[in-house]
């Protein structure tokens, strides 16, 4: 018997569908369901569009087509599915981000047509923690960026993006959007620090934040005061914030090759658990 299969756009009367989908994998998909539990379905509220993959009328899998290209809970045959729809409308995103698995298969089917990317990073090893480790003594100087800091934080925001990404956030729009992720964050109090002499030397953000999981991002350590263990310290004293403000369960994602950050990570209590994987245009 054939089953029937279909791919729509989701509108705000799916949100209970698509957060139970999300839940499935509170860790993995805390990002994309971070985004929706704050603006739900809506294209303009949430910055793309949520498709979706319905197998006999039941919602399966899911894709957030933004600035980033997210499959989530995507199946073999949802991911074909969401390649062939990203094919017909072009690319509009910056990059591709998600699950190894089923992300590598999405780019191998988009490739062809929306090749070649600027960079893919093929492995990245995803790793969570639901305890700080009792070694390492969090830093007592870092705090959160007050809401009139930024000036203070966005260079090391700006020298953080461009050291991971290879190209600098205020290219195109000349930083308008960065800097608005950069206040929301500050602003929602997920923004963390060290301050020495007016220079921070020390950042890191939570993300993205769900009752179930957060993801803690852009860690950062002034270069000149690399290799003294402040990223351990500063790891330590954002993942004490995480546990107790905002969520049970913290999870990072990094690059493979970056072997001094997964251990430092895994001395501050992370453990590895699976591996995301991004291609960037």
């Amino acid at each position: 018997m054939l089953t029937t299969t279909t791919i729509k756009v989701l509108e705000p009367g799916d949100l209970d569908d698509a957060l139970a989908v999300l839940d499935r994998d509170p860790v993995a998909n805390a990002f994309v369901a971070a985004r929706v539990q704050v603006a739900g379905l809506d294209p303009w509220r949430l910055g793309g569009e949520m498709w979706g993959w319905y197998v006999g009328g039941r919602l399966e899998s899911l894709c957030y087509a933004g600035a980033n290209l997210v499959p989530v809970c995507a199946t073999p045959e949802a991911v074909r599915g969401f390649a062939e729809r990203a094919r017909r409308q072009g690319r509009r995103c910056s990059s591709i981000v998600g699950p190894a698995e089923s992300t590598a298969e999405l780019w191998s089917l988009l490739e062809p047509s929306w090749g070649p990317a600027r960079e893919i990073r093929a492995h990245q090893p995803l790793m969570v923690t639901t305890a700080p480790a009792a070694e390492i003594d969090p830093d007592p100087y870092v705090r959160r960026i007050r809401k009139n800091e930024m000036d203070l934080i966005m260079p090391a925001c700006v020298a953080m993006f461009t050291e991971e990404v290879g190209i600098s956030p205020m290219a195109g729009d000349g930083g308008l959007l960065y800097q608005a992720r950069v206040a929301e964050l500050v602003g929602s109090g997920r923004s963390f620090a060290r301050i020495e002499n007016g220079k921070v030397i020390f950042k890191a953000e939570i993300g993205a934040a769900t009752q179930q999981a957060c993801q803690i991002q852009g860690v950062w350590v002034d270069p000149a005061y690399r290799g003294k263990g402040l990223s351990e310290t500063g790891m330590a004293a954002v993942l004490r914030y995480a546990l107790n403000d905002v969520a049970p369960v913290v999870s990072l994602y990094v690059n493979d090759f970056n072997t001094a950050a997964r251990a430092s990570y895994r001395r501050v209590g992370f453990e590895e658990v699976g591996a995301f994987m991004s291609v960037l245009f």
